[in-house]
């Protein structure tokens, strides 16, 4: 009768663990714990193993993600003195990473919603397939949070309150490195605190969107609207060479439509998309459609999903050679590229004629079309262009209405931060020759008027007749 071949039991080096914890949770016999002290050589805590209720199942060993973790015991062998190669055999290939796609799930027509502008924002999340939502409460943002926290956990999905935003922004590296659509609610100071993780997201190429309804500063300020953030957004994430699609809403919809597309480009191009908004447009009601469906989120080649498909994959920001972290720079830098040809947007209204051009974005837009509409009844040839992204600049789409203008009026909520981003992009692209520029500003938390964008206008043109 053959004898049965004794089963090995498991043996662990612990330079080679890496504290996850899967072998605790195989094994039937609780054999495995954590140790109580970190490894010196590794900064992680290993785990120990007590043999003496080992079965010798095999399971932890199948459970273990490392190549070199915990494996068969080997015979008569001086272990300090090993390459794990020669001991344990050369690393097994790592399966080729598979795409997941998402899917389109129809929706039934409805009637349209009366909501707020936050609230319009999160549910194009939700649509967009967003389930995994960070943050930390703060005004004027915070109802956005409140809905998320309140719908996510009956869709299987996960709100989750930071000690802070600093810990917000790493929850969402960890989230969008899963390939997990996530996102944050925040407010300008919440934001300035977000900035050192979002220059790494951007350097390890992880998703996430950022909605960012703007108060006034700087410092805490108040919580009234001011467009404070558009020099942060275009010139300040973060350390090194960041930029970021920075989306920027005028209506409740947009707050909806413009959140379902900050997801599909932040997966499109593997970087973080801010969506700016200001104060007073996430708290303003107005009507909303529902779009006619809703995506169902799959899992992308590169994600660190933790499933056998992609366990080989790896996600970082750190480039220690000064070679490899400027071919990474230039990587990006045809990245930025690509965002500026292809990701360009904005609205003109009644510019195709216009002499008097008004540039304005969020809530100072409607004010601005107003004043358009009432200039037109009075015989003045006035037009708007509204840059929807404010990074990339649309120059090329601005360039075309600027044929027969002969004044250009920025109308923004803070000191210049929109027009500094307007003649940037003109001068850029070469426009040496530009209309005269002024300007209707207004900060701390106060609004430029209809009224006064129209008594501005008709100023300018009453020194031109004279």
């Amino acid at each position: 009768m053959a004898q049965l071949k004794e089963r090995p039991k498991p043996f662990l080096l612990p330079d080679y663990c890496k504290g996850c914890g899967r072998c605790i949770s195989a094994c039937a016999k609780h054999c495995i714990s954590f140790d109580k002290e970190i490894d010196a050589a590794t900064g992680f805590v290993p785990v120990v193993i007590d043999l003496e209720a080992c079965n010798a199942c095999g399971l932890c060993m199948d459970a273990c993600p490392e190549p070199y973790g915990l494996r068969e015991t080997p015979q008569d062998v001086d272990f300090e003195l090993q390459d794990p190669a020669k001991l344990f055999g050369s690393k097994k290939a790592r399966p080729e990473p598979k795409a997941i796609p998402n899917t389109l799930i129809p929706l039934p027509k409805t009637e349209p919603l009366v909501i707020k502008g936050n609230y319009a924002s999160a549910l194009g999340a939700l649509l967009a397939g967003c389930r995994h939502v960070f943050g930390y409460p703060i005004t004027p943002s915070t109802e956005g949070a409140e809905l998320m926290a309140k719908l996510l956990p009956k869709l299987d999905g996960t709100f989750l309150q930071a000690v802070s935003e600093v810990a917000t922004v790493n929850h969402m590296y960890g989230s969008g490195g899963a390939g997990y659509p996530c996102m944050t609610f925040t407010s300008s100071p919440g934001f300035s605190l977000m900035l050192e993780g979002v220059s790494y997201m951007i350097g390890a190429e992880v998703p996430g969107v950022f909605v960012n309804v703007m108060r006034g500063g700087p410092g805490l300020g108040n919580i009234a609207p001011e467009q404070s953030d558009v020099k942060l957004c275009c010139r300040g994430l973060g350390h090194g060479n960041t930029h970021a699609i920075t989306l920027m809403p005028s209506t409740p919809q947009e707050m909806l439509d413009l959140t379902m597309l900050a997801f599909e480009l932040t997966f499109k191009y593997r970087s973080p998309v801010v969506l700016l908004g200001d104060g007073y447009l996430g708290q303003m009601t107005g009507k909303v459609n529902l779009p006619s469906a809703m995506i169902k989120p799959g899992i992308p080649t590169w994600a660190v999903n933790g499933d056998p498909d992609h366990r080989g994959n790896l996600i970082s920001s750190i480039y220690l050679s000064e070679h490899d972290l400027e071919m990474h720079n230039i990587y990006l830098n045809d990245k930025y590229r690509q965002m500026e040809e292809n990701e360009t947007r904005s609205e003109s209204f009644m510019a195709e004629d216009a002499e008097v051009l008004i540039v304005a974005t969020n809530t100072p837009a409607r004010a601005s079309k107003g004043a358009v509409q009432d200039l037109r009844r009075q015989g003045i040839k006035a037009g708007l262009f509204r840059p929807i992204t404010v990074w990339p600049f649309p120059v090329n789409q601005l360039m075309k209405d600027l044929a027969h203008v002969k004044h250009m009026v920025v109308v923004e909520a803070s000191n210049g931060q929109l027009e500094d981003e307007i003649r940037l992009a003109l001068s850029k692209a070469g426009v040496t020759k530009l209309p005269s520029m002024t300007h209707v500003r207004h900060f701390g938390g106060m609004l430029p008027q209809q009224t006064e964008v129209l008594a501005h206008v008709k100023a300018i043109m009453a020194k031109e007749v004279r």
